[in-house]
């Protein structure tokens, strides 16, 4: 199945009740926002808002739903498009042979016959053009109270090697800054800032372009963790069973979808000095803060008659990307199997992970050492190398259910031999390490252990051995225990003093009664909800860097540090960010005006209970005045 731009799609949900229609005036400055954010952790519909102020509807929450995802994907379901490629991939893999190799032959031209096809005129995304570009014209939203303005969240950004000419198709979001500017947000580890360093030796204008819109599958595409030699619009036509049409732009030498909706034509001159981009509320739960990036200058606009602008929101999961990564571990499990840890059976990114900082994956497990085996070579593997906890489990353990996980976890890790701490990159967007782009990463092989895994006796030989240095202080506020799931954690909240705290000297002055061997103790802020286990492996794995924040307790237990570094001594060498969630103005504003967006029933607000981890401050928290001293 294909769709020839949003309009059709739109037409496809609403036939299939996963679309609703909001037909009065709604602003794109946070209030769409906090409408689709109740509606997507909700399980709500698609939302067309027809009214923006603008002369385009908007399209949100598109993804969010595994019938959604899927029909954007041309699919009936997730599961189609993860076991066609699985068999394609393993029946090319294991071809031996020039008799096994030519009996491939079809599946191979199948694929060449897929390639994007270049068309001759003008594509239905050139039906209007707006030589005099204005980014004003698009309803382009505000998401978050601290963001640095309007971002274009849905860009697929396509760029060109400059000397061996490839393409490649990107999402990075973009910051307006004037009528004709934009912020270019790529990130170092992407093609696109590849491509523009390259472009950088050449001198010089880089041609870009960023189309909205098409074909839903594009912009799905567009975020797929492929290899840099392999064209995203492959995996597009691959999954609808459709070829792309290409259509050259008109102000550069680049070709884009015939089919799309938008069409922002431009370059990046680099020669420019970058500009302060952000901040911005994004898919880890918390701002990502004002850096420097390039300029992107628009030259012209395109956009079919009927055109609709795409848009979504990221910010504490689950969120509609949380759908996309789904829709990754159907596709890309099969690559990862076959080439990477042929023994792995399934490979899960939980939705509170936000997608880099905690994979849980299965093995068939038949000889010593093997979980670690597997460790080692997810760590650096491809786009895996960014992940900072990653979790090994025996076959007979579901991925996804997480109390079994937790089970296995507790009945078969020893803490002196099974967690493998090592340093490597992390995604650009972590707040938590000490480094920019760089930091602590955890390893668990909660496998069941061979005889040969198993010599001696227990004994504990410490990550970072405590001692009993009397702390005081009045600043835990609370404690949970995990008994009714029958699990030896405890969780704590904690309030720093205005002097800061330091958390090996409260870690080392906790009880022997929660510091036995075995035992897990978590530390969170006062306000968060510890009896939520999303929200906890939320602040785990975000909050913490597992080279600097986990202890291992004289009594033999695991201290973990998932509070903010803010009041924390040493002082955190940078900027903390804000938890992002929606101003009390705002909420109050949709509770208010929720009969008119024709919904149904009021659903409320998930950012109330975010409220009480803000921090003072804006994107950033507001620094103390503490001191080593």
């Amino acid at each position: 199945m294909s769709f020839n731009g949003l309009s059709q799609f739109v037409s496809f949900l609403e036939s299939r009740d996963e679309l609703v229609r909001v037909n009065c005036p709604v602003n794109p400055v946070l209030e769409i926002t906090e409408i689709a954010d109740r509606m997507v952790k909700s399980g709500g519909r698609a939302l067309l808002f027809e009214n923006t102020g603008t002369a385009f509807p908007l399209l949100i929450n598109s993804f969010a739903s595994d019938t959604r995802m899927a029909a954007a994907m041309g699919r009936s379901s997730l599961d189609d498009a993860g076991d066609e490629i699985f068999s394609l991939v393993e029946s090319l893999s294991q071809a031996r042979g020039l008799s096994v190799k030519l009996s491939r032959l079809p599946g191979m031209m199948r694929l060449l016959t897929l390639s994007p096809r270049r068309k001759r005129g003008r594509g239905e995304c050139q039906e209007v053009i707006e030589r005099t570009p204005d980014l004003g014209m698009l309803p382009i939203l505000k998401c978050w109270p601290h963001d640095g303005g309007r971002f274009i969240t849905l860009p697929l950004v396509h760029t060109r090697h400059p000397e061996t000419g490839r393409p490649n198709l990107g999402m990075y979001r973009m910051q307006v800054m004037g009528r004709d500017l934009s912020g270019m947000h790529w990130h170092r580890h992407k093609t696109g800032a590849r491509h523009f360093e390259a472009w950088k030796k050449r001198g010089g204008r880089m041609p870009v372009t960023v189309t909205l819109g098409g074909d839903p599958v594009y912009t799905y595409s567009a975020t797929a963790p492929l290899p840099e030699d392999i064209n995203e619009y492959l995996l597009a036509a691959f999954l609808r069973r459709k070829r792309v049409t290409l259509v050259k732009c008109l102000t550069n030498d680049l070709w884009v979808p015939a089919d799309s909706d938008f069409v922002i034509e431009g370059y990046v001159d680099t020669t420019e000095a970058p500009v302060t981009e952000g901040p911005f509320g994004d898919h880890t739960g918390f701002y990502s803060l004002a850096d420097l990036y390039p300029v992107f200058h628009v030259t012209c606009i395109t956009h079919r008659k009927n055109a609709v602008y795409p848009a979504t929101i990221v910010g504490v999961p689950p969120m509609e990307d949380a759908w996309m990564g789904k829709a990754t571990e159907k596709v890309f499990f099969a690559p990862i199997k076959l080439a990477i840890a042929p023994e792995i059976r399934e490979l899960h990114m939980p939705v509170s992970g936000v997608a880099h900082n905690l994979v849980i994956v299965s093995i068939e497990k038949t000889y010593p050492g093997q979980g670690m085996k597997v460790l080692s070579a997810l760590f650096g593997a491809g786009q895996m190398m960014l992940s900072k906890y990653i979790i090994v489990v025996s076959s007979n353990v579901p991925v996804t259910d997480y109390h079994a996980v937790a089970e296995a976890f507790f009945a078969n890790v020893r803490f002196e031999s099974d967690l493998l701490l090592t340093r490597g990159p992390l995604d650009v967007l972590d707040h938590a390490s000490d480094r920019f782009s760089m930091g602590g990463k955890l390893g668990i092989d909660a496998t069941v252990k061979l005889s040969e895994e198993r010599v001696g006796d227990y004994h504990s030989v410490p990550l970072l051995l405590l001692t009993d240095e009397e702390f005081t202080g009045n600043v835990i506020t609370g404690m949970k225990t995990m008994a009714w799931h029958a699990l030896p954690v405890a969780v704590l909240t904690i309030s720093k003093p205005e002097e800061g705290l330091d958390m090996h000297l409260l870690a080392a002055s906790l009880p022997s009664s929660l510091t036995t061997p075995g035992n897990v103790i978590i530390a969170v802020d006062d306000g968060a909800d510890a009896d939520d286990p999303a929200m906890l492996t939320w602040l785990v794995t975000g909050n913490s860097d597992p080279a600097r924040d986990l202890y291992h307790l004289e009594g033999g237990a695991i201290f973990i540090d998932a509070t903010s570094k803010t009041r924390s001594l040493p002082l955190f060498p940078r900027d903390w960010p804000n938890v992002v969630c929606s101003d009390q103005e705002t909420i109050e504003l949709v509770d208010a005006r929720w009969p008119e967006y024709g919904l149904g029933p009021v659903v409320e607000s998930p950012s109330l209970r975010l409220l009480p981890l803000v921090r003072p401050g804006e994107a950033s928290v507001e620094t103390s005045n503490v001191s080593a001293g």
